[in-house]
């Protein structure tokens, strides 16, 4: 079954609808996929501020994906991203602070 997601109360709902077909209790599933209770709760109810890293492994343990429909536009230039990986984001200097080179 397909179901589009458009809001993080959406994605929650069929989360929370595959884990009770699979007679999951919210702990339970919480515990294999290596999050907790808390978290999945909070996920379950919409949780606009969960860490995607962590709701991902929870949609695995589920059995569920994520499919995202890109443009048919993008797809050189996704091809050329995943060619050369992802790079190491440069540390951003807090505000105020002066770098040893500026000193």
């Amino acid at each position: 079954m397909k179901v589009k997601i458009a809001t993080p109360a959406e994605l929650g709902l069929v989360i929370r609808a595959a884990r009770r077909a699979q007679g999951l209790r919210l702990d339970d599933a919480a515990a294999f996929a290596g999050v907790g209770p808390v978290f999945t709760g909070d996920v379950e109810h919409g949780k606009e501020t969960v860490q995607l890293g962590r709701v991902l492994r929870l949609l695995k343990q589920l059995g569920l994906e994520i499919v995202i429909e890109a443009p048919d536009a993008a797809a050189g230039e996704l091809a050329a991203l995943r060619s050369r990986g992802l790079r190491e984001r440069k540390k951003r200097r807090k505000p105020g602070v002066a770098s040893t080179r500026e000193a």
